[in-house]
C-alpha cells in the first residue's frame, strides 16, 4: 500500500520540461561529428582573434608577422634551405614547411592572416544583413498593408539583380568614399558592400514567419493587455523565431566568405594585407613555373571552413527547428 501511493505521488509530480535551446543543445551534442566541426570553426574564432588582438596590442608574435622574409624566394613546401652570407651574417639551415612566395614569405603564416581577414568580413556582413533583415521583414509581416507592399517591392527588385554582379557594384562604388568623417577602403568597403546587398533571404524568411505567428494566442494575449506593437513584434515575436535567424546565420556564413574571396581575387578587396582571395590570384601566374603550394595553402583552408561550417550549419538546423524533430 505504501508503495502504491508512493508510486501515485510520484506520479503526479510536474516533469520538468526542456527549452528549445537546452533541447537543441542536448540534440546537438549526441551528433559527435558536427560537435567536431564546431570546434574546428571555433579554431578558425581564435586564431583570427589572436591576429587581431596581435596588431591592436603589438605583442609582436611571430607565427603572425606575414611581412618577415623567413626563407629564399618560392622556397618548396618542407625543404631544406641555407641562407647565404649576403642574405645574413651567418649563414644557417631552415625550413619552411608551406613554402615562401616570390618575396619569401611564409605561404603558412599569409594563409593564417587570410583566417582573420574572411572571417571578420563574413562576421561584420553577417550582423549587416541582419541588423537590415530581420527589422524590415518583422514589420513587413506584422504590418502588412503599404509598409509590406514597399519592403516586398525593394527586395523584390534587389533580387532580380544578379548576386555577385551587385555585390561588385557595391564594392566599387564604396572603394575610397568619405562617409561621415570614415574613409571606406580595403576590408571596411567589402563586407559593407556584402552585408548591404545580402538582407533579402533573411528578410523574406522572416516576414513570412511573422505573418504565420502574427494571430498566435500569446500575440492576442500581448493585444489584450495593451502592449504597443512594436513591443509585440521586438520583445514576444522575435525571440520566438531566433533560432531561424541563428541558423540563417551559420548557413550564409561560409557563402560571406565565399563572396570575400572572389571580390579579393577580383582585386576588390583587401590589397595591403593577404587574403584569401589575392593569395589565389598571386599564385595563379606561378603555376606555370610549378610553384603550386600558394593555392594550395588557401584553397585548403578555405575547403575546410566551409566543409565544417556546412556541416555544422545543417546539425543546427535538424537540432533546432521543431518541425525536423524526430525524437
Amino acid at each position: 500500500m505504501t508503495d502504491l501511493t508512493t508510486t501515485t505521488e510520484n506520479s503526479n509530480k510536474p516533469v520538468k520540461g526542456r527549452s528549445l535551446w537546452a533541447d537543441g543543445i542536448r540534440r546537438l551534442r549526441k551528433r559527435k561529428f558536427a560537435v567536431v566541426c564546431f570546434f574546428v570553426v571555433l579554431v578558425y574564432f581564435i586564431l583570427a582573434g589572436l591576429i587581431y588582438l596581435n596588431e591592436a596590442f603589438n605583442w609582436n608574435i611571430s607565427l603572425f608577422d606575414w611581412r618577415e622574409s623567413v626563407g629564399p624566394s618560392y622556397q618548396k613546401p618542407w625543404a631544406e634551405f641555407e641562407w647565404t652570407p649576403e642574405e645574413q651574417d651567418l649563414a644557417e639551415k631552415g625550413r619552411t614547411f608551406f613554402g615562401t612566395d616570390f618575396l619569401g614569405q611564409s605561404t603558412f603564416r599569409k594563409m593564417l592572416y587570410g583566417a582573420k581577414t574572411s572571417i571578420t568580413v563574413a562576421l561584420c556582413a553577417s550582423i549587416i544583413s541582419l541588423l537590415i533583415g530581420v527589422p524590415l521583414g518583422a514589420i513587413a509581416g506584422y504590418y502588412r498593408g503599404w509598409v509590406d507592399d514597399i519592403v516586398v517591392w525593394l527586395f523584390t527588385t534587389l533580387s532580380t539583380i544578379p548576386y555577385i554582379l551587385l555585390v561588385m557594384a557595391f564594392a566599387v562604388v564604396l572603394r575610397e568614399r568619405t562617409i561621415f568623417g570614415v574613409e571606406i577602403k580595403g576590408i571596411t568597403a567589402i563586407y559593407l558592400a556584402i552585408g548591404l546587398t545580402s538582407w533579402v533571404g533573411i528578410c523574406r524568411l522572416i516576414r513570412g514567419e511573422i505573418i504565420k505567428r502574427k494571430e498566435s494566442e500569446y500575440v492576442l494575449a500581448a493585444r489584450a493587455m495593451g502592449c504597443s506593437s512594436l513591443r509585440i513584434i521586438f520583445i514576444h515575436l522575435l525571440p520566438n523565431v531566433f533560432h531561424i535567424i541563428i541558423i540563417n546565420f551559420s548557413l550564409r556564413f561560409v557563402s560571406f566568405i565565399h563572396a570575400e574571396v572572389i571580390l579579393s581575387f577580383l582585386g576588390l578587396g583587401e590589397t595591403d594585407k593577404p587574403s584569401w582571395g589575392a593569395m589565389i590570384d598571386a599564385a595563379r601566374t606561378e603555376l606555370a613555373r610549378n610553384v603550386w603550394w600558394e593555392m594550395a595553402a588557401a584553397t585548403v583552408a578555405i575547403f575546410i571552413i566551409s566543409l565544417v561550417l556546412n556541416i555544422f550549419g545543417d546539425a543546427l538546423r535538424d537540432c533546432l527547428d521543431p518541425k525536423l524533430r524526430t525524437d
